[in-house]
């Protein structure tokens, strides 16, 4: 079976979801209503248009549940899927099937709408030069599903750790005791292997950090008007990514001012479930 992120990682992951439906007794309906020696065959399908993600891991919770479950057959992360298709079958102890049910439908289901929601921004800026990115504003112990999801739908991850780069917000140089030393500072304590990246509000903070050279300077809630003076001013000498409040209503103008990626916190952090569903048959 081949995983988004290593066994290891997700398996509590998996454990931590369990214990909620289980902890406190067992799955008390399956066990009073269904046959121990029952057997039967489990379908995942989608009820709507999708970009697939979690097939593997929602596999992964049924195989935690019972290790005599099999999978007969399964879609593959990033592929599109119409309403009303068969993505994932697993075939083994009803009881199983039944108790990892939900859990298995909450991963991919949420997965599967990052995925899907990811997709749809990179389609709506098809014809620019800019790229989609998810940032950190994910939901705790998830990052790493969150962020496969976004690569399924065509997108790129960010940062997955404050450890990844140097991003230097305005707090840091209120802290530091202004940009010069911020990035001074920065510069030392990380090496030539590091990106940096400045976040700046307006043009005239653009100018400031411009003579720094940062490898990439994050343009927070400009207008489209700034940011196509910002990318005029720049000229290319850093990675210009663009930030805050991105929806599909405004995403094709900001990529259109020629910014090189466009970062859409809500791909993680409020992002819709697809609606998929489980049918058992014997």
């Amino acid at each position: 079976m081949s995983l988004p992120v290593p066994r290891k990682l997700l398996e509590p992951m998996i454990l931590r979801a369990l214990e909620e439906d289980l902890a406190q007794g067992g799955d008390i309906t399956t066990l009073a209503t269904v046959p121990p020696e029952a057997e039967a065959i489990a379908t995942l399908n989608t009820r709507e248009d999708a970009t697939l993600c979690g097939v593997t891991v929602a596999a992964l919770v049924f195989e935690m549940v019972s290790d005599k479950v099999t999978f007969p057959s399964q879609a593959v992360d990033g592929q599109s899927a119409p309403a009303g298709s068969a993505i994932l079958t697993v075939q083994g102890p009803a009881q199983a099937l039944l108790t990892a049910e939900r859990t298995a439908l909450n991963i991919i289901s949420h997965m599967t709408g990052i995925a899907t929601a990811t997709a749809h921004f990179v389609k709506l800026i098809e014809g620019t030069d800019a790229h989609i990115a998810a940032t950190r504003k994910t939901l705790p112990g998830l990052r790493l599903l969150q962020k496969h999801a976004v690569r399924s739908g065509g997108g790129m991850t960010h940062r997955i750790s404050l450890s990844d780069a140097v991003m230097i917000k305005d707090n840091h140089i209120v802290a530091a005791g202004g940009l010069t030393a911020a990035i001074a500072r920065a510069r030392r304590f990380a090496g030539h292997t590091v990106k940096i990246e400045v976040e700046v509000d307006t043009l005239e903070q653009l100018r400031e950090v411009l003579p720094h050279k940062p490898d990439i300077i994050l343009l927070d809630n400009m207008t489209t008007d700034d940011l196509r003076q910002a990318v005029a001013l720049t000229q290319g000498q850093s990675v210009l990514e663009a930030s805050g409040g991105v929806s599909e209503a405004t995403v094709r103008a900001i990529a259109e001012t020629g910014v090189d990626v466009v970062s859409v916190g809500a791909l993680t952090h409020s992002v819709r479930a697809t609606d998929i569903g489980m049918e058992l048959s014997l």
